[in-house]
């Protein structure tokens, strides 16, 4: 039996800091703070099974809501304290991720949909059907968010943009998803919806924070311009008042001593 205890919120904060010991840009510390919650509540959950959709779901959910983060080089530093803190890696979440989405990347959506038939056929397999197979079959299953967005993310890459363009008809589709893989479609669809309205959300934020940026950048401009033109102007004045000083004797034309009166 394993008594050790289990790891807190503030352990995983911890170790998350000694893999990125930078300061997060505010904007995105939200971001940071809920994925690395929800990822080690999880981790720590008796109920809960890491899977590539759950992968896929947390690279996505990462990668869209971290785009525009400055410095760009701290990005694969934060991802990385993420992983770690939930003793995982990086590689390990982004090869699953990788791997299950090359798994759809040349069928179509009706044969997307097709993997999700006859699932008890399919547990343990290989490729996309085999991890759903493994969703359906396990009781209880502890769905999770990153894992509605990693499903969202898979249909979203083979659909035909009408499938997705209404809230009627992603509701239609992933209750359709849900109930062949015996999860809670309730929580599927708040999800998904939530996701696609905070994704919309994002996207004018990011156009408001690129339009204050740049004014913030054309004040800083015409700052560095003025404190230019101001010491160009104290130079000149500068020069000028030089040039209109008397010029100082230096030992110019002496008398000759040979020629001094005796």
């Amino acid at each position: 039996m394993n008594n050790a205890p289990v790891r807190t919120v503030s352990d995983a904060k911890r170790d998350f800091y000694t893999h990125h010991t930078r300061p997060i840009n505010s904007i995105y510390r939200r971001v940071v703070d809920e994925l690395l919650v929800e990822m080690h509540l999880l981790s720590v959950n008796a109920d809960f099974t890491y899977d590539p959709i759950y992968a896929l779901g947390v690279v996505t959910t990462y990668d869209r809501f971290m785009e525009g983060y400055q410095p760009e080089s701290d990005k694969d530093s934060i991802f990385n304290g993420l992983c770690r803190a939930v003793d995982s890696t990086p590689e390990q979440y982004r090869g699953d991720a990788a791997a299950i989405q090359s798994a759809i990347a040349d069928i179509s959506f009706e044969d997307f949909k097709g993997q999700f038939d006859n699932l008890s056929e399919a547990a343990h397999g290989d490729g996309l059907r085999g991890a759903l197979g493994t969703v359906a079959a396990k009781q209880p299953f502890k769905y999770s968010r990153p894992f509605g967005i990693g499903l969202y993310t898979l249909a979203e890459s083979v659909a035909p943009a009408e499938a997705l363009s209404s809230k009627e008809s992603v509701e239609a589709l992933f209750k359709e998803l849900g109930d062949k893989l015996n999860i809670s479609t309730d929580k599927l669809l708040k999800d998904v919806d939530l996701y696609r309205s905070n994704l919309e959300k994002f996207v004018q934020a990011q156009e408001v924070m690129k339009d204050m940026l740049a004014a913030d950048r054309k004040k800083r401009e015409e700052r560095q311009k003025a404190t230019q033109a101001n010491t160009d102007e104290a130079s000149e004045a500068a020069s000028k008042e030089e040039d209109s000083q008397p010029a100082v004797a230096t030992g110019g034309d002496q008398p000759d001593p040979e020629e001094a009166p005796e």
